[in-house]
């Protein structure tokens, strides 16, 4: 799946930001499947793919997913990124097709997840995805979106 397939298409799934079946060597369809993704470890590509889809360097994007940017230039190399890693990595995903859903266009997505939101303390959302609770909060914000509900 190229860069521009996963932007224009109308549902940005999981698979999708993350390269789809070309890059996965998988069609996860259940969460059994991704945590078996996960345990294997997603091809570096993943992340080459999910930053260009985001908009974000690699730099941006290691400070999102909590990894040393050097750790991740090293994986790049490597090919493989290990469990911990893949798992952050689909948890930026998951954040990014939410938003996504929510606001029904990626571009409105990411400009909300780039900028400070009162709701999470003048942070970034995306600022917060390095931890599970980080995100989480972000999930909440969006779900009070969703729902018409900003505070």
């Amino acid at each position: 799946m190229s860069i521009a397939a996963a932007v224009s298409s109308p549902s940005r799934s999981v698979e999708a930001l993350l390269g789809g079946r070309d890059v996965l060597h998988a069609k996860p369809r259940t969460a059994l499947d991704w945590v078996s993704v996960i345990r294997q470890g997603i091809s570096s590509t993943a992340v080459d793919f999910l930053a260009k889809t985001i908009h974000v360097t690699h730099s941006e994007l290691a400070t999102a997913l909590g990894i040393p940017e050097r750790t991740l230039a090293r994986r790049k190399r490597e090919g493989t990124l290990n469990s911990e890693e893949s798992a952050k990595l689909v948890r930026l995903a998951r954040v990014v097709e939410r938003a996504d859903e929510v606001f029904e266009d990626l571009e409105t997505a990411l400009t909300w997840l780039k900028t400070p939101n009162a709701a999470l303390f003048r942070a970034t959302p995306l600022s917060l995805l390095d931890t599970d609770i980080g995100a989480e909060s972000v999930m909440d914000t969006l779900g009070r979106i969703e729902h018409g509900v900003f505070a």
